[in-house]
């Protein structure tokens, strides 16, 4: 967890107030020497608050006097997953640890609901000892097992939290040590035991920049997972005075200004195939159908992932090939504006991931140094981009665009993208303005999932 700072001055910039809460978890923590940095680019800046936010990436935000927001970074968290390969004598124990964490979450869940505390503190008053005798973990485990519950019951206190049987397991230094470049020492109810592991030459690089928490992992179809927390450092951003405009949408998942077209075909049949096998199973309604279903119930959504991955991954390098920056829509509350007629039209609008492929666009360019802006999609796939005249009948359909004055023809989704490119680069925005809205105004609050650049 990231530390949190913040930096607050009256306009006149006479006085300031510096307030500092460090959250003494595994994560980065701030220092004066990034109070002091914070400060120096506030004054040139002339910014009215300055903070250090809890998200993906570790930088702050400048609140400026003209109520805009810019955003900062030095860096950002992800997750190097790796597999594990237990042999027949500590996947055993394994599991029986993942058991036994869970259910002592459980428990943990429980008594925090019936009390009404969401507190740390205080669950561990009344849980550790409980938790070590009857479900015997170690001192540290209880630690995770009553912190994770109290997690859960933080988020919505309505409820009573309920874990899964083999849920995530969390470990930290204390109860998990790397043995060499492919073997993993973790901690289990009785003892440790040594797991190889490996992982893709993708990941190598920055898994030896480890830091903090990891998840254990068990999936339904039975693999073994470690999910590691690494920092990557700041990339040196791009000094970016034009833009690579991005459209996105369902036929084509994504097409740049540029006129390269990313067809969304192999996800559409994707999902067609698996919608029809779904529906057949639950007509079935057999044990064994049962069984399939689950099977097969998050293949669909890994390969959308995949693609959304392949997608940003090349979008970021061509922008940083051509030193551009890149521009897309920000398409936030679009199933509420958009009519879908069927229920094959609906489950098509309800499996678009533009949400995940923005994310993986956010943090990919953050690695490559390459700025990121969203502009209002309003009108982009309506407006001529040579005469910039914009009438509804502009777009004859899906794919068809000509222009009723100037009699211009094109794609419909490269014209869109051009706009989007058009409004990026005619907002003059620099590259650390990346979270402003053209149309309401309003700021977007950072987040984890899709945080702009």
């Amino acid at each position: 967890m990231v530390s949190w700072v913040m930096v607050e001055e009256p306009p006149s910039c006479r006085a300031v107030a510096v307030i500092i809460e460090v959250l003494t978890f595994n994560g980065p923590q701030a220092t004066v020497r990034d109070v002091q940095r914070i400060w120096a680019l506030a004054r040139g800046t002339h910014a009215t608050s300055v903070a250090v936010e809890e998200t993906l990436f570790w930088g702050f935000s400048l609140f400026l006097s003209s109520g805009q927001k810019s955003t900062i970074l030095f860096g950002m968290k992800l997750t190097v997953q790796t597999q594990l390969f237990p042999d027949a004598e500590a996947e055993p124990k394994l599991k029986a640890l993942v058991e036994a964490f869970n259910a002592a979450a459980n428990w943990v869940a429980g008594e925090c609901f019936k009390r009404k505390t969401a507190d740390i503190y205080e669950a561990r008053s009344f849980a550790y000892r409980e938790v070590r005798e009857r479900f015997g973990l170690s001192s540290q485990m209880a630690q995770h097992a009553i912190k994770v519950a109290c997690d859960a019951y933080r988020r919505d206190k309505a409820i009573r939290p309920v874990f899964r049987k083999h849920a995530a397991v969390v470990y930290d230094r204390r109860t998990m040590s790397f043995k060499g470049p492919d073997r993993v020492s973790l901690l289990t109810l009785a003892g440790r035991v040594e797991v190889p592991f490996i992982m893709g030459k993708y990941q190598t690089e920055p898994f030896a920049r480890s830091k903090g928490e990891s998840d254990l992992i068990l999936r339904d179809d039975g693999k073994w997972f470690l999910l590691v927390t690494v920092d990557i450092p700041e990339a040196a951003p791009i000094p970016a005075t034009d833009f690579l405009g991005v459209d996105l949408g369902i036929a084509n998942i994504a097409t740049t200004s540029d006129g390269e077209r990313h067809s969304g075909k192999a996800v559409e049949d994707t999902r067609r195939r698996y919608n029809l096998q779904r529906r057949r199973l639950q007509r079935l309604g057999t044990k064994g159908a049962k069984k399939k279903l689950r099977r097969t119930s998050k293949k669909e959504a890994r390969f959308r992932r995949h693609e959304n991955h392949r997608i940003s991954k090349s979008i970021v390098e061509t922008a940083k090939r051509t030193g551009r920056g890149i521009a897309v829509e920000d398409l936030k509350g679009i199933r509420g504006r958009v009519t879908a007629r069927g229920g094959d039209a609906r489950n098509r609008l309800s499996g678009w991931s533009f949400h995940q492929l923005y994310a993986f666009l956010a943090y990919k360019a953050q690695v490559a140094g390459v700025p990121v802006v969203q502009v209002d999609p309003a009108y982009t796939s309506q407006t001529c981009p040579e005469c910039g005249h914009c009438e509804r009948s502009n777009r004859k359909s899906q794919s068809e665009f000509r222009c009723q004055a100037c009699g211009h023809e094109a794609h419909a989704d490269l014209v869109g993208a051009r706009n989007i490119r058009d409004a990026a680069v005619s907002r003059g925005t620099a590259p650390v303005a990346r979270n402003a809205n053209r149309r309401t105004g309003q700021l977007n609050r950072l987040s984890r999932k899709a945080t702009p650049l």
